[in-house]
């Protein structure tokens, strides 16, 4: 990211900060907006947030990682989901996750250096009755073998 764009984006979280300074249970709602500001919230955001909202960082920082809707680090420009629920378990979800990590060359829970794709295990999606299952973003795919992730990582 440009010094520019970076300056733009703190701009905006000071903008957000301010938005909901004076209300209560604010941290929730100015975390979510910078973490769709940057994607992440990023430690100098938490430090601005800290400074701004007089809330100390380990707060900040437990809150951020309490939800796990909250990350702290970069994400890729698509999420891939895997279920590991039961019934995904037992029709070989590992299978499809090992060979995702296979094909994307990382790890559940990370992301790939061109950070295309941020990769994660789920316990559940709730869709059993296409077991196993995944997500790409919004997309659903089911009664997945690993033999068809090459394909479907083609599309993304």
């Amino acid at each position: 990211m440009s010094d520019e764009a970076m300056k733009e984006k703190m701009e905006k979280l000071e903008e957000i900060i301010t938005e909901h300074k004076d209300q209560k249970g604010s941290l929730i709602p100015v975390l979510h907006e910078t973490q769709e500001l940057f994607g992440y919230i990023p430690e100098e955001a938490q430090r601005i947030i800290s400074e701004k909202l007089n809330i100390p960082m380990a707060e900040i920082f437990g809150v951020a990682t309490f939800y796990s809707r909250f990350t702290l680090n970069p994400r890729g420009e698509n999420t891939i989901r895997v279920c590991l629920g039961t019934a995904c378990y037992v029709k070989n979800a590992q299978g499809v996750l090992d060979k995702l990590e296979e094909e994307l060359k990382v790890t559940s829970g990370s992301t790939t250096q061109d950070r295309k794709f941020t990769l994660e295990a789920t316990r559940c999606l709730g869709c059993c009755g296409l077991a196993p299952v995944m997500m790409i973003n919004e997309d659903v795919y089911g009664k997945l073998v690993p033999e068809d992730i090459p394909k479907i990582l083609k599309d993304y």
